[in-house]
């Protein structure tokens, strides 16, 4: 180990922005080696330190340690994710175990926990501010529920049982990437793209270039079905995106079957009937059964209207002289082509109006400097680990200096699907350091030269993502183990949803939404078929999402001996359990695909999820009840972005979430607005 290695200490770049110029995957293997020493030297440090445990030498030590082994996990999962190559998975491989095994090592060291033990048993004696208070607590649950109390045969199968699973998880991870890329539908011949707009088939064009191939490249997404169903006119390419999509996952049905088997174990062996309760027992939910008559209570008014719009679609469909049943590749065309007959609308006649760099700076970012008064400027002279990524400077209200916001929007092979945001730095009072936030999206790149043009999907998801940027970025806590977005997963998605609000919000709208040659406004009439179209549809959305939701909770409820023997063909097993369990809850399969089947279901094999997509509904409950809140007090207002930020979005996880949202909202959350939102009301 040389001092050349940029993980060894503090970036001296602004915010301590991580050097991605200096950083190799010649660096990793070295810097993780010299990060778990360091830190197991600091945590033997903390275990035997001579003086009686005190709430700094014991707990604000252990906020204090392990800085190598942050920066360099930080760095490395960051790329993982979103510029992955051969050698940063091999490396993925080899250490995911080991660092797995590294922290049970500390969450099951004796002499530590019996330091948080008789802190915990003392807390009410000790004097402690509330967010002291509550990061005892915190720990003391994560030590407990990482064996600490457990026999020594019970935490050497418990740290066994770890190491497994985030080795799976990573096969899963990898195989889930290389199937996505192969998912992609190649077509040659251009008349086959009818229906798609200019700038997505220029797009098409550069990803087939990208790899080497002529014609024009149709990629997947992460979920099932690829957007393109809604507009591509050809029924054949239709047919073969829509199975390329959902027909992904074979490979990695042996994978999640051994996972669920051993995270029933674990569970069981941390004294839980299984993983589903494990999870939600430290979420806002509290169990599995809380959430299951949650969705439950959802599913036969979503269902019914589902299959009203099926038959709709239906009808559609035959008084437009086809005499065909309607199919899962023919929902989103039709759909398109229904609305454009009952509104006169199109969505892609939104396209011109929704310029990437417009809608991120004069809608996004417009929207946080009216609501927090936040100021969002380019930072050119910084660089991310891709020429993609784009950096810029945030200032606060005040003028101080904020943090850093990095954003990589557009698709590419190495990058895993979906949309996401994870931090570069977390923000600590106590470490001085201020947030450096990343999103990621997978939005397809246009060819050189032209503009990006870009969906309402993708408009959300970009107001979507920044919402977890700003949770990150306007956090004010003092511990880095509660800041930013350490919150529970269903609460996490609560900010961000929120930030979804402002999209159509009129002056914001009016702000982003301009024509991308002309600079002309949305013309009125089109925004008010926007508002129109807005609710229909919501059917099939929360269908499809319901049935992932509760399909992860099919799986995480099962016991050891419950979860299916894959045989000779665990695909054909995994698929029987789907069909089965959704069958009997009254989903329409042969119609609506699970958002995600479990083949390629990122989210809760390899993504930290598992037992916990749920988290979307429950957050959106919340969610609703605040967008109320906001309406109701003036919408885009100064002295309300004032109240959600001190009461809520600054505060982290450093008191009780629930508490949280009782300290900005005044009472508990109402669900109400939420079914009133989806039209999930019983027929």
């Amino acid at each position: 180990m040389t001092i050349t290695n940029p993980f060894l200490e503090p970036s001296e770049l602004p915010y301590q922005l991580p050097p991605f110029a200096e950083c190799g995957p010649e660096h990793f293997r070295p810097a993780f080696a010299a990060g778990m020493d360091e830190h197991w030297r600091e945590i033997e440090q903390i275990a035997t330190n001579p003086q009686p445990p005190t709430f700094d030498n014991t707990i604000a030590a252990l906020e204090r340690a392990g800085a190598i082994l942050e920066r360099t996990s930080i760095v490395f999962y960051t790329l993982n994710a979103a510029d992955t190559t051969d050698e940063l998975q091999a490396i993925e491989t080899e250490y995911s175990g080991k660092l797995s095994a590294h922290q049970d090592r500390i969450l099951q060291h004796e002499k530590l926990f019996e330091r948080i033990d008789d802190l915990h048993r003392r807390r009410a004696d000790l004097g402690l501010s509330e967010e002291d208070a509550y990061l005892l607590q915190r720990r003391h649950t994560a030590f407990v529920r990482g064996g600490a109390q457990l026999k020594p045969e019970d935490k050497a199968r418990l740290a066994e049982l770890n190491s497994q699973l985030s080795q799976l998880s990573t096969k899963f991870s990898q195989q889930g990437l290389a199937d996505i890329n192969d998912a992609a539908v190649h077509v040659t011949d251009v008349t086959w793209l009818d229906g798609l707009e200019s700038g997505a088939i220029s797009a098409a064009a550069e990803a087939a270039k990208s790899r080497g191939l002529e014609g024009y490249l149709i990629t997947s997404q992460l979920f099932s079905n690829p957007p393109s169903l809604a507009s591509l006119s050809n029924r054949t390419l239709r047919q073969q995106l829509w199975e390329a999509s959902t027909s992904r996952g074979p490979h990695n049905a042996a994978t999640l079957l051994e996972m669920v088997r051993l995270r029933a174990e674990r569970a069981r062996l941390l004294g839980y009937d299984h993983h589903a309760d494990y999870v939600t027992a430290d979420q806002m939910a509290g169990s599995a059964a809380a959430v299951l008559d949650r969705l439950g209570a959802m599913v036969p008014a979503a269902i019914d209207n589902a299959k009203a719009e099926a038959a709709e679609l239906q009808k559609f469909v035959h008084d437009s002289g086809e005499n065909f049943d309607l199919q899962p590749w023919d929902w989103s065309f039709y759909s398109t082509k229904l609305l454009t007959e009952k509104f006169d609308f199109d969505p892609d006649q939104l396209r011109p109006y929704l310029e990437l760099d417009r809608v991120l700076e004069d809608g996004v970012f417009f929207a946080a400097n009216k609501l927090y008064g936040l100021t969002i400027t380019p930072r050119e002279d910084l660089q991310g680990y891709h020429p993609d990524v784009r950096v810029w400077e945030v200032f606060d209200h005040d003028g101080s200096a904020l943090g850093l916001f990095l954003g990589d929007f557009f698709t590419r092979d190495s990058k895993k699907g979906g949309a996401w945001m994870n931090p570069l730095v977390n923000q600590s009072t106590l470490l001085e350091k201020k947030p450096v936030v990343l999103n990621n999206l997978n939005i397809p790149k246009p060819a050189e030269g032209q503009p990006a043009l870009v969906s309402m999907d993708f408009v959300r998801t970009l107001f979507h993502e920044f919402g977890h940027a700003i949770h990150g970025l306007l956090s004010a806590c003092h511990y880095p183990s509660v800041s930013m977005t350490s919150v529970p997963r269903d609460f996490v998605e609560f900010p961000s949803q929120v930030n979804e609000m402002w999209i159509d919000w009129p002056e914001v709208a009016d702000n982003y939404a301009r024509h991308v040659e002309t600079g002309e406004p949305l013309p009125e009439e089109l925004k008010e078929k926007v508002s129109q179209v807005r609710s229909n549809g919501q059917g099939f959305k929360k269908t499809e999402y319901l049935a992932s939701a509760l399909l992860d909770l099919a799986w995480h409820q099962l016991g050891p001996d419950e979860v299916p023997q894959p045989g000779a063909d665990p695909a054909a097993v995994v698929e029987e359990f789907e069909r089965s369990y959704l069958t009997q809850l009254g989903f329409p399969l042969d119609l609506i695909a699970p958002r995600y089947r479990s083949g390629y279901f990122q989210h809760i094999f390899s993504g930290g999820y598992s037992a916990g997509y749920y988290s979307y509904v429950w957050s959106e409950i919340l969610d609703a009840d605040t967008v109320e809140w906001f309406k109701d007090n003036g919408g885009l207002d100064r002295a309300n972005g004032d109240h959600f930020r001190n009461e809520l979005l600054s505060r982290g996880r450093s008191i009780d979430p629930m508490q949280l949202y009782r300290n900005f909202r005044g009472r508990d959350p109402h669900v109400e607005p939420l079914l009133k939102r989806h039209n999930l009301q019983p027929r």
